[in-house]
């Protein structure tokens, strides 16, 4: 009777496990929609609505996918693992800076994707930037618009690579896209209009860093204090940027500036239009270098000038100088193609 007992108890136990509902496994691919609910488990018969929740369920290196035009945040979202954000083709999936940043990224290592997103600021709260990463590997913008943030649209700082596609950054009261401290950028098709301060400035404010940038098929229009700045603000701080196939057009005062306080700051802008700044492109300070080459230079009071201090502007001897207030002020040197 005793071992019938005992024999009972296992075969009872053991049928209460198999009811039990499993735990969720995380998901390669969580799902949110408008119509969705956080205690659901982000599948797509069962979809979440806000991201942290997805970012919860979603495995690392996975994706989260918006399926409605909505808003899909409620506070800032932090952003801890590798992950691809996705809003589906012919949605606008929404995240607003409420308080904060509107995304925040600050983990080694991780490598972000957002496509198709729309990053604007709740009107009168207390947003900040639209992205802000200051830690992790790679960070990929694909299709994006970020609009009006109350401070800069991007900031990344540190050994960051950025990869930047068919992207506007517009209407943000500091900078478009601010890079910082050893972060790395390559940008294609993409549109920084009408930001308070520089459209893209890349800047080295720490000793030993390396910030660079590359631009290409990009249009950099009505910038309040510049269009494309690279600027060093140590000795050992470099900043190489450089800009092709593109449009420095009605910036503020410059379309394209370098900018030393004594570290390499380099500029190189080719086969691009600047044209309707009050200056073109200038060099100011030692360790400023500026080379120009093939570029339309037009309509700006001053096309290309040299500020001095050590500074050097460069032209291939080959940019178009049309109808500017003055064409050139100060040394502007000549080398040849090679």
């Amino acid at each position: 009777m005793h071992a019938f007992t005992m024999i009972r108890g296992s075969l009872m136990l053991a049928a209460a496990l198999l009811l039990c509902p499993p735990a969720h496994a995380q998901l390669f691919r969580a799902y949110l929609a408008v119509n969705g609910n956080d205690a659901n488990p982000c599948t797509l018969p069962a979809p979440c609505r806000l991201l942290p929740a997805a970012l919860n369920a979603v495995a690392d290196g996975g994706e989260i996918w918006m399926l409605d035009s909505a808003n899909y945040n409620t506070a800032t979202v932090t952003i801890t693992k590798s992950v691809t954000i996705l809003a589906v083709p012919g949605v606008q999936g929404s995240v607003v800076a409420t308080g904060g940043n509107a995304i925040t990224i600050a983990t080694a290592g991780v490598k972000v994707a957002l496509r198709g997103l729309v990053i604007v600021p709740l009107p009168g709260a207390a947003g900040v930037r639209g992205i802000e990463m200051t830690n992790g590997e790679r960070l990929t913008l694909q299709d994006c618009l970020v609009s009006g943030m109350p401070s800069d649209g991007i900031r990344v700082a540190g050994a960051v690579r950025v990869r930047m596609t068919d992207t506007t950054v517009r209407d943000s009261s500091l900078s478009g896209l601010i890079l910082e401290d050893g972060a790395m950028a390559a940008i294609s098709r993409s549109s920084f209009l009408g930001n308070g301060f520089m459209g893209v400035w890349a800047v080295g404010n720490t000793a030993g860093t390396t910030t660079q940038a590359d631009i290409s098929d990009s249009m950099v229009t009505g910038n309040g204090l510049g269009g494309v700045r690279a600027q060093s603000n140590s000795a050992t701080a470099s900043v190489n940027v450089a800009v092709r196939d593109s449009s420095l057009v009605q910036n503020y005062p410059q379309g394209g500036a370098a900018v030393s306080s004594g570290g390499p700051a380099t500029l190189s802008i080719a086969n691009s239009l600047v044209s309707g700044n009050v200056e073109g492109v200038i060099a100011s300070g030692t360790g400023a270098r500026a080379w120009l080459s093939g570029n339309i230079v037009s309509g700006n009071s001053t096309g290309f000038w040299n500020y001095g201090s050590g500074a050097v502007l460069e032209s291939a001897g080959d940019n178009a100088m049309r109808n500017n207030g003055t064409d050139t002020t100060g040394t502007i040197g000549t080398v040849t193609k090679k």
